[in-house]
């Protein structure tokens, strides 16, 4: 079936090209960037990131790194079923949410309200950004083009029935909006993954915590699509690729995809938009905003003067200073300027962190120390 309808009609010297070739290995090119990806500190953080359900102490709650995982993982065995690259897909879903901020896509919208005249902030492209530049201090993770591709278009908030590549070599690094596709049908398989990743197991999540019950679910989806995340992942993932099969385009049959609309306008309704959720919004506003503020005015009265980090007596400070001190070049030398050096720090945070750095610029610990030896003297 691969040469009747899933060809990506790309030279793949163009698709496994690098920004600095490197010499090959025994790993293939894809799975190359799968451990450059695994790797980097931008992917160990996204371990303690928001899916849905903020800073959850609970182990069995989703975060940012288990939805890549499940992404990958589902899209691996599409294409696999229609003899597409699961090394490539592999790569491009484990990636695709490296630049997902703390709080999930609320810290999304806040921190694209707080940069309107840096022209907002969309997780997709900032992925682009940290995995061409930020990982690694400034040089990148150097991945394929194919793989770098995926992440950009990888768009999962857009319920398209079927899909299919562009099959087009684009500047990436020019792409500022959302309107894009992939290249490559893995690229459009992880597109759809992320989508068929998150609905269920965002409702099997709210179930856990209570927040929706069961009984309450429109009957079309538990008959439809399953009564557990598993069954719904099962009953998407198979008609995906039989559907896919038939058509020539990455797609769900009528009565699937209907059944996803329906999934995914309870879920908004019932689960994104639940009060539970949303009365902690106003408080994620204020961390992030502290948070930038704070270093915002540190920036420009420290500049280049690591003292003045260390002067604060507070490992925010000095964190951040010497992130600026490692991302120098990279600053100076290929994004021409400052401005994005505190949101780049700001996005990067996992949820603990920024909590924990918010209560410390306001109660620095050496604060209550010298209360504790005050006392002590007594």
């Amino acid at each position: 079936m691969k040469g009747l309808f899933f060809d990506n009609n790309i030279p793949n010297s163009d698709l496994t090209r690098r920004k600095i070739t490197r010499d090959k290995d025994l790993r293939s090119f894809y799975f190359r960037d799968t451990t450059a990806i695994i790797h980097s500190y931008p992917f160990r953080r996204l371990k303690h990131k928001t899916q849905v359900f903020f800073s959850p102490h609970n182990d069995h709650i989703c975060t940012r790194i288990e939805h890549v995982m499940h992404v990958a993982s589902i899209a691996a065995t599409i294409c696999r079923a229609l003899d597409l690259d699961a090394d490539l897909a592999w790569a491009i879903g484990l990636g695709h949410d490296l630049g997902h901020t703390p709080f999930g896509h609320v810290g999304e919208t806040i921190l694209s309200n707080m940069m309107v005249n840096n022209g907002g902030f969309k997780h997709e492209i900032y992925s682009l950004r940290v995995v061409d530049y930020l990982a690694n201090y400034g040089k990148g993770l150097n991945l394929t083009y194919a793989v770098r591709d995926g992440i950009l278009n990888h768009c999962g908030e857009k319920f398209e029935q079927s899909i299919v590549p562009d099959f087009e070599i684009k500047d990436l690094g020019t792409i500022t909006s959302r309107e894009y596709y992939p290249a490559t049908w893995e690229g459009v398989v992880v597109r759809m993954s992320d989508k068929v990743a998150y609905m269920g197991r965002d409702l099997e999540d709210a179930l856990q915590l209570k927040i929706v019950e069961k009984d309450e679910l429109p009957p079309d989806i538990p008959r439809i699509l399953g009564n557990s995340n598993s069954e719904i992942i099962n009953s998407m993932v198979n008609d995906l690729i039989s559907t896919s099969l038939e058509t020539g385009k990455i797609g769900f049959s009528d009565e699937i995809f209907g059944a996803m609309l329906e999934l995914k306008n309870f879920n908004y309704e019932r689960i994104y938009k639940n009060p539970l959720l949303s009365s902690y919004h106003g408080y994620f506003e204020r961390i992030l905003h502290t948070l930038h503020d704070y270093l915002d005015k540190l920036f420009l009265r420290a500049g280049d003067d690591q003292q003045i980090y260390k002067s604060e007596n507070n490992f925010l400070a000095a964190r951040f200073g010497d992130f600026y001190r490692k991302m120098k070049p990279f600053y100076d030398d290929i994004d021409g300027g400052t401005d994005m050096v505190v949101f780049d720090y700001l996005a990067g945070m996992t949820d603990d962190y920024a909590i924990s750095c918010v209560n410390e610029i306001l109660v620095p610990r050496k604060f209550e120390y010298q209360f504790n030896e005050f006392l002590l003297s007594d």
